[in-house]
């Protein structure tokens, strides 16, 4: 008997949990919420490989469409090392460049690489611009504030 009236008392006290929390209603998760009047985001790249240039060009992109940021963002483009090879003319980048460019995204080379590669900036394209390192750029960047991301 005492065994049939704990189970009893079980299954009751899970039936009553169970109703409990199938009552809760959750709202559907949309991500979140823009709040602040402006962001800023600097990107990372330092790989010449098309398909991590590609794919970083391609974050850019979407970001700008992101319907919570539409004309909120402050968006630069760091490019390092082996990374040159997007800003190079004989590169397949030249439109995507020049789209992102056209909507305010700050196309940055750093200069230190341009020296130690013996790279003529004439062989880059003309509506880039320059900072004198990549890594002092990141760290001024986040210091003000920027995310930093590293597709």
């Amino acid at each position: 008997m005492k065994k049939i009236t704990l189970f009893c008392f079980l299954l009751l006290t899970f039936t009553i949990a169970t109703t409990s929390f199938a009552q809760v209603k959750q709202e559907a998760f949309s991500g979140a919420k823009a709040t602040l009047k402006n962001y800023k985001a600097l990107y990372v790249l330092n790989s010449g490989d098309e398909k991590k240039i590609s794919g970083t060009l391609k974050n850019i992109r979407n970001v700008l469409e992101d319907p919570r940021l539409k004309g909120k963002l402050e968006l630069e483009l760091i490019v390092f090392g082996d990374g040159v090879a997007v800003y190079e003319k004989t590169g397949p980048f030249e439109e995507r460049l020049k789209d992102l460019h056209s909507k305010g995204v700050i196309l940055a080379q750093c200069e230190n690489t341009i020296k130690e590669r013996g790279i003529n900036k004439n062989s880059l394209f003309p509506f880039i611009s320059y900072v004198p390192t990549a890594n002092g750029e990141i760290i001024i960047r986040q210091y003000q504030g920027w995310a930093t991301v590293h597709p």
